[in-house]
């Protein structure tokens, strides 16, 4: 073999090894950093918190990569979608995004970010009723009773939600339509502080999610009253809905979801509804939801993108009908 022969060789040797280094990097797109962050809008210990640290732990393990949990409390989760929003565009930070900010607020005030066009749809997270709790300081022991005292007492009788346009907002306003009743509404950053008012006789009920106030329910220091869904909640057969109480067609679930900038190229937001779609699908993962009363309800992109447009012309119209307003 001459040198001439010998060079091409080499060189002939050495094309598989250029190409893979001049190759778009196609498989090192994903994840799009070693540390990817999940923004919650809620304070830390609510059943948002709660449900994203479980599906960010299996995440984690399943990508290769650090899922840091970002709490951003504030406007009933309006600060953490805005900031999502405005986010970086590679596809490193995702938002369990929730129903009052994606579907009920933007009828009731004006917002930094439209959800529609700033943010895009990965999948469906979890999906729950929420239950009124009383703190035992009010003596009221059942939901015939809150109503009583309500209509006897106009405005005496107030209830915490996790900030305007929340769900646990709006099932509220909706029970005083229904019921003709006035209760006052008093927000709160999250689920955790508005649980620690209600514990500390600060305010009287609240519409929370089964994984905050069980404990205390078991404890005794709060008195469920009813829940906000069609069914029962299984963790509280005897709580009758509110539906099955007086006001039939009674219906306030509440969900989280999650959604990324819609800046983020569409290759990333695939991979994102992939990977999501198989935690939430976990055995593993199912469990540890269902036990803080979480529902697991895994979409495709398409899916939940439909799912969140009905709920916002439902939740819009029952707005505008009531004149609720986040006042």
């Amino acid at each position: 073999m001459n040198k001439q022969q010998l060079l091409r060789g080499l060189a002939l040797l050495a094309l598989p090894l250029s190409m893979a280094l001049h190759a778009p990097s196609h498989a090192q797109d994903f994840p799009p950093k070693k540390s990817i962050t999940m923004v919650v809008g809620f304070a830390a210990g609510g059943a948002a918190d709660t449900g994203a640290r479980i599906i960010a732990k299996k995440l984690g393990e399943n990508i290769g990569a650090s899922v840091v949990i970002d709490n951003r409390p504030g406007a009933g989760g309006n600060i953490a979608h805005a900031y999502t929003a405005t986010g970086p565009a590679d596809g490193s930070v995702i938002l369990f995004g929730s129903v009052g900010p994606l579907t009920i607020a933007p009828h009731m005030m004006k917002l930094p970010y439209d959800p529609v066009k700033d943010l895009a749809p990965l999948t469906m997270g979890v999906n729950f009723p929420n239950v009124l709790v009383v703190g035992a300081h009010t003596g009221i022991k059942t939901f015939a009773d809150f109503v009583a005292y309500a209509k006897k007492n106009p405005g005496k009788l107030d209830f915490a939600s996790t900030g305007p346009g929340s769900a646990s907002h709006l099932a509220g306003e909706l029970l005083n339509d229904m019921a003709h009743i006035d209760t006052v509404h008093v927000p709160y950053k999250g689920g955790a502080p508005a649980l620690q008012d209600l514990l500390g006789a600060r305010v009287a009920s609240y519409y929370s999610t089964l994984s905050t106030a069980l404990p205390h329910i078991e404890s005794g220091k709060l008195i469920p009253l009813a829940s906000t869904g069609p069914q029962r909640l299984p963790a509280l057969p005897k709580v009758p809905t509110i539906a099955e109480s007086g006001y039939p067609g009674f219906s306030a679930t509440n969900w989280y979801a999650f959604v990324a900038s819609a800046k983020v190229p569409k290759a990333i937001l695939d991979r994102w509804n992939t990977e999501l779609v198989k935690v939430l699908k976990s055995p593993d993962v199912v469990e540890a939801l269902n036990s803080h009363g979480l529902t697991p309800m895994p979409t495709s992109r398409d899916e939940f993108a439909k799912y969140m447009e009905k709920e916002s012309a439902t939740w819009g119209r029952i707005i505008r009908e009531r004149k609720i307003t986040a006042e």
